[in-house]
Order: C-alpha cells, then sequence, then structure tokens
C-alpha cells in the first residue's frame, strides 16, 4: 500500500519546533513518524513549498507526493504523535482495507482512500486536507494524539518514552552490560560511570560514547554517534538524535541531531532543535516559582499548557551565548543569537540582548556564513537547498520580527 504524510493547514502552529523541518521528523518518545510510518507501506509526502527540496534530498525513502500506485492509499497526518498506539492504528487500517476517514478532533488523523480518490490526489489537489475532509466516507473518531503546540511534544514525549524504548529494543540489536543499560555496537560507558534504571531503560546507540563520572538515570535514549562529556548528569527522559554532544545537567529534554550543549549548566523539560550551540554556563527554569501550570504564549495569545515542569523550546540553529538565563516556558526562534537573561519569546533570525537594551535583527546572510562553518566542523557539505532554507525561513519567520516594531534595529549588535 502506498502511504502519503500530509502536512495540513495547522503546522506552522508548531512553529519554532518545524520551521525547518517535516511535522513527520519531530523526534518525541526517542522515535520520528517517519520511523512509525515505514514499515507500512511505500512513502510519499506533501510537506510545505519551502521543504521539498529538503525533502527529496534528505529523505531518499519519501517520494513528494504525484504519482501513486493503483490501489488504495493511507493518508497520514504529520502531527501524529509517533506513539505505539500510533502504530498500532496505522497498522489495523492497513489491514482493514476499506476507504474511511480518521478524526481526531478538528484534524483529520488518517484515512484509507479508495482508488477514484488517488487518482483526484494524483492530479494535484490544492490542499490534501480539503480533499480528504469531501470525501464520501465513513468517518470515525479516534484516541490518537496529535501535536497542537511546541510544549506538546515534550508532554507527549514524557507520556510514550516508556513504551517506545521497549518496542526499540525488541529489535533485538543491543547487548546488555548491566541491568537494563543496552548498548549497540560501538557505543560504550566510560570509567566510574553510574546508571540508575529503576525507572526505565537506558539505550545506547551505534558509538555513543559517555565520559567518566557521569550518571544517567532512565529512561534515557541516545542517538547514534552522541557523545557525553565527563561528570554529566542525564535523567528521567533523556533522548537525543545522531551526532550530539551533551555535559551538565539534563533532565526530561529532547535535543535533535547536530547540537552541542556540552558545557555545565541545566537543561530541563526542553526541545533543541538541530544545529544549535548552547555556551557554557547555559540554564533554563522548568518550574514557577508559585509551582503552578505553566502558560506559554504563541502569536501574541496565552495557552495553559497544564504542565507543572515545561523549560524551552529552542528552534534550528539557535545559539546562546555564556551565562545565559532562560526563563520558563519561553520560545527561541530559528537562527537566533541570545545573550543574558531571556525573560520573553524570542523571534527568528535576531541578536537578543534585551538585557543590555538591544534586539537588532540577525541578517540572513551571517546565518549563510555561520551554517557554512558549522557544517564544516562536522564534515558536512553545505549544499544549495541548505542555503535556500535559511533565506525561506527568514522570509516565512518575518512577522515575528514585524510584531517588535520600533523595538528591532537593524544596527549590528554591539555589546
Amino acid at each position: 500500500m502506498d502511504l502519503l504524510l500530509f502536512e495540513d493547514g495547522a503546522v506552522p502552529q508548531l512553529d519554532p519546533v518545524a520551521i525547518g523541518k517535516p511535522a513527520f521528523v519531530i523526534s518525541c518518545g526517542g522515535r520520528r513518524l517517519l520511523d512509525i510510518a515505514a514499515p507500512l507501506g511505500r512513502l510519499h509526502a506533501d510537506v510545505r513549498p519551502h521543504l521539498r527540496q529538503v525533502v527529496e534530498a534528505d529523505y531518499p525513502l519519501v517520494t513528494l507526493a504525484g504519482k501513486f500506485g493503483e490501489g488504495l492509499l493511507l493518508a497520514v497526518n504529520a502531527r501524529l504523535v509517533p506513539s505505539q498506539l500510533t502504530a498500532r492504528r496505522l497498522t489495523d487500517l492497513v489491514a482493514h482495507g476499506q476507504p474511511i476517514l480518521v478524526r481526531s478532533g478538528e484534524a483529520i488523523a488518517a484515512a484509507v482512500v479508495g482508488a477514484e480518490s488517488t487518482r483526484l490526489l494524483q492530479r494535484g489537489a490544492d490542499s490534501i486536507e480539503l480533499a480528504l475532509s469531501n470525501m464520501a466516507v465513513p468517518q470515525v473518531e479516534t484516541d490518537l494524539a496529535i501535536f497542537e503546540y511546541p510544549h506538546d511534544v515534550i508532554r507527549h514525549h514524557l507520556a510514550i518514552f516508556g513504551e517506545n524504548l521497549s518496542a526499540v529494543l525488541e529489535r533485538g540489536e543491543y547487548r546488555q552490560s548491566s541491568d537494563g543499560v543496552f548498548l549497540a555496537e560501538g557505543a560504550a560507558l566510560g570509567p566510574h560511570v553510574t546508571t540508575d534504571t529503576s525507572k526505565g531503560p537506558i539505550v545506547l546507540e551505534k558509538d555513543v560514547t559517555v565520559g567518566p563520572y557521569s550518571y544517567l538515570r532512565g529512561p534515557v535514549h541516545l542517538g547514534p554517534g552522541t557523545r557525553v562529556l565527563e561528570q554529566s548528569v542525564l535523567k528521567d527522559g533523556v533522548a537525543t538524535g545522531h551526532t550530539v554532544k551533551i555535559g551538565g545537567e539534563v533532565e526530561a529534554s529532547i535535543i535533535e541531531a547536530f547540537t552541542n550543549k556540552q558545557h555545565h549548566g541545566f537543561l530541563g523539560h526542553s526541545y533543541l532543535g538541530s544545529w544549535i550551540n548552547l555556551g557554557a554556563g547555559t540554564c533554563n527554569s522548568d518550574l514557577k516559582n508559585t509551582y503552578g501550570s505553566v502558560n506559554m504564549e504563541y502569536r501574541g495569545r496565552k495557552i495553559s499548557t497544564g504542565m507543572q515542569f515545561i523549560g524551552a523550546i529552542i528552534g534550528d540553529y539557535a545559539k546562546t551565548a555564556i551565562n545565559t538565563g532562560i526563563f520558563t516556558g519561553k520560545t527561541i526562534g530559528a537562527c537566533s543569537m541570545i545573550y543574558g537573561f531571556v525573560t520573553t519569546n524570542v523571534p527568528s533570525f535576531v541578536n537578543y540582548a534585551r538585557l543590555f537594551g538591544q534586539v537588532t535583527e540577525a541578517p540572513v546572510e551571517v546565518m549563510v556564513s555561520t551554517q557554512r562553518r558549522m557544517f564544516g566542523r562536522r564534515g558536512v557539505e553545505q549544499r544549495p537547498c541548505d542555503i535556500q532554507l535559511l533565506h525561506d525561513m527568514h522570509a516565512l519567520t518575518a512577522h515575528e520580527r514585524q510584531a517588535l516594531g520600533e523595538s528591532l534595529s537593524i544596527e549590528p549588535l554591539s555589546l
């Protein structure tokens, strides 16, 4: 069966998490929806225009939406949480083999599309979401969870992490070095590392290294090539992508590929995108002094998370200076440069030094040069599609900087 991962109209509400990546590759619970969907059929994707070149270049298993097979098509909302429940429900839909529309609240969660409707999609619907809504097929409500706001990534991560790790371990590709500690090929624990698996397993993927005198308390899942520096503390739900560096204290957080948080400092209940660097001493708060529920602000709207613990949501390519302090429940936009205390949300492509009375725009040309240098340090080639993505992200986030009005300066930052 062909499988179509489609981004609906609510995906921009996930920014800065999804501004630089398709929603189906957001990490949560140590998995991505792409990982859940891959075994179910031939993968296609309908993504926002600025991501099409990146999808073609970086996800060879995925074909951009266009020509499908002659049989049934399973359409899957790219905002679905990559849980084991999602895996089971999608498997059931494939086995069901009859046209049906599955809703989760206001959103279309998934749909099995018959041959006639598939041909309509192949001819290029302006909106996959609208085309699916207009199908004359039975509709059902589902218990599948969907990401609505960025903080949902942390909330669902903590809820599904244990079951997802159990599914990973069922593949049997690990050796158990001690009770509840599982190592893939090339993974190694340094001397005097202490592990606590009473609340969940610790899973180290290929070539992960953990420095001496570190403390790991599960559940923990470290992606291939992750390097944990000496005397680090990782606990209660830490998951990383590949090629990540970690130091200091990290709790209940997701760190995407190629991001560095290697110095002393606390990171808790947070989401870090890719190619981020946190300077030495950078810390975030994940608990209000009142111990109350954290409210987040998105595009001028206050949203109650219902969560007592929520830290920072940081977009791709953001950088913090030494001793940066991030207040509870703040979002930091993509390609932003942060100095001092972060007491408000930070737009994308700005130099944020509000403590010193300065917030200036970060030119996209500077970010292109920075990206080239970062890539070179990791042996990654900067491609035209990478450069174009930065330009597109800059244009798509213009409204964030415009909201600052006259307080935003175009003069270079001077500290």
